[in-house]
């Protein structure tokens, strides 16, 4: 990932760059587009206080428990469950 970077201040502010868009979030869950994969931040009493889509930044609030990267699937690209049904 180029020039991404995730910043965690004492575990209540984050900050992360190369963001394409929020897909979901509430107080606990926070899934984010990335522009190679996705990431999955859990915690409480999480709120989005910036998001700039332009530069790809986002600074999120709130107890931050952890952060997962995910990989999205591509277009064409059979499910796991499909390879195995083959």
């Amino acid at each position: 990932m180029e020039n991404h970077k995730v910043t965690i201040e004492n575990r209540e502010m984050t900050t992360i760059t190369d963001i394409v868009e929020i897909d979901s979030f509430d107080e606990e869950e926070i899934r984010a587009t990335l522009k190679k994969g996705a990431l999955v931040i859990r915690g409480t009493n999480m709120n989005i206080q910036k998001l700039d889509l332009q530069t790809g930044e986002a600074v999120i609030g709130g107890t931050i428990n952890s952060l997962m990267y995910v990989k999205v699937k591509e277009k064409g690209e059979k499910s796991l469950l499909a390879k195995i049904m083959k």
